[in-house]
C-alpha cells in the first residue's frame, strides 16, 4: 500500500471513531525542535498525521529564571554538573496538567533517567491502554528530588547506559507504545507475534529468494503445514529467549510451569536455529 493510501485509511478510520479521543504523549524538554523527529516517519507517522494519536511537546526554558531563562543550578554538597531547578521543573510540570491529566491514574507522568525503572513492553502495554503519558525529558545530572518526591513522578529508564539527554529515549518510547494502540499498524497480528509480546524473543524470519548464497529457507516454513510451522517458530522462539535472555526465560517457565533448567530441550532448538541458518553442502 502506498504511503498515501495508508494515511488516507487511517484518517478514515479516526473519523468513524470520533468518541474516543486520541491518545496524547507530551514531552518537556529543553529541545522541542527534537520532536516529532522519527516519530514522524512510518506508520506512527501515518497514524500521528491521521489524529489517532497526538504530541505536545512542552519547551522548558520558557519557565526559566530570569533575563537568561536559567533552568539549572549547581548541585547542593558540590560535584560535577548542574541540576534542573525545583521551580523551573514544577512549573512546566503544572503547565503539562493544565493541558492533559499528567500525574493521574490514567495519564503517567514521567522522568527519563538511567537509575529508574527498566522500560520493557509491558509498560508499554500499559501505558497503551491509558489516555496519554507525560515525559520530562531530562539534561545534565536530572531533577531536583524534590519535585520527583512532591509530583510522584516515575522514573523510567531505556536501558543500563547513559545518553547526553531524554529527547531520544522519549521518541523511543513513545514508538514503542503508540505501534500498540489499534489501528496504527494495520495488522493487530504483527504487534502479537513480535519480540516479548508473548514473553519470548520472536523467531528467525525468511523471505524469497528460497536459496540465497547458499542458504536454504528452513523446509518447514516452505511445508504449507500450518501446525509445524506454529511448532517450528515457538521452538526457535524458546530456544533463542533461553540462550540470549536466561532473564526473560526464567520468567516464561514460571508463568506456564516450565523447567528452568530444561538443558535437552535449549540445546535441541539451539541445533535447530544453527541448521535453518547453515549454508547447504556444509
Amino acid at each position: 500500500m502506498a504511503v498515501e493510501d495508508s494515511r488516507s485509511v487511517l484518517a478514515s478510520q479516526s473519523r468513524e471513531s470520533p468518541s474516543k479521543p486520541a491518545w496524547s504523549a507530551q514531552v518537556i524538554t529543553l529541545f522541542p525542535e527534537a520532536f516529532p523527529g522519527a516519530l514522524q516517519f512510518s506508520l506512527v507517522g501515518n497514524a500521528l498525521e491521521a489524529g489517532i494519536w497526538s504530541l505536545e511537546t512542552i519547551d522548558l526554558r520558557e519557565f526559566g529564571i530570569g533575563r537568561h531563562r536559567q533552568v539549572d543550578d549547581t548541585p547542593a554538597g558540590g560535584g560535577a554538573g548542574m541540576v534542573l531547578r525545583p521551580d523551573v521543573a514544577a512549573a512546566a510540570i503544572e503547565f503539562a496538567k493544565t493541558n492533559g491529566s499528567a500525574g493521574t491514574s490514567d495519564w503517567p507522568l514521567v522522568c527519563l533517567s538511567p537509575r529508574g525503572r527498566r522500560f520493557d513492553d509491558a509498560i508499554a502495554r500499559s501505558w497503551s491502554f491509558k489516555r496519554g503519558v507525560t515525559l520530562f525529558s531530562c539534561r545534565f545530572e536530572g531533577i531536583d528530588q524534590r519535585v520527583i518526591d512532591e509530583f510522584e513522578i516515575e522514573e523510567i529508564s531505556l536501558g543500563d547506559f547513559v545518553l547526553s539527554g531524554g529527547e531520544i529515549a522519549a521518541q523511543a518510547l513513545i514508538d514503542a507504545t503508540v505501534r500498540l494502540i489499534p489501528r496504527v499498524l494495520g495488522n493487530q497480528e504483527s504487534a502479537e507475534s513480535e519480540s516479548f509480546s508473548q514473553g519470548l524473543l520472536e523467531y528467525p524470519q525468511y523471505t524469497r529468494p528460497r536459496t540465497w548464497r547458499g542458504r536454504q529457507i528452513p523446509e518447514t516454513l516452505v511445508s504449507g503445514h500450518h501446525a509445524k510451522i506454529a511448532a517450528w517458530r515457538q521452538a526457535q522462539s524458546e530456544g533463542l529467549t533461553r540462550n540470549r535472555r536466561p532473564d526473560l526465560w526464567k520468567n516464561y517457565c514460571a508463568s506456564f510451569g516450565r523447567n528452568f533448567d530444561e538443558d535437552s530441550q535449549g540445546n535441541l532448538r539451539t541445533d535447530l536455529f544453527a541448521q535453518s541458518n547453515r549454508p547447504k553442502g556444509e
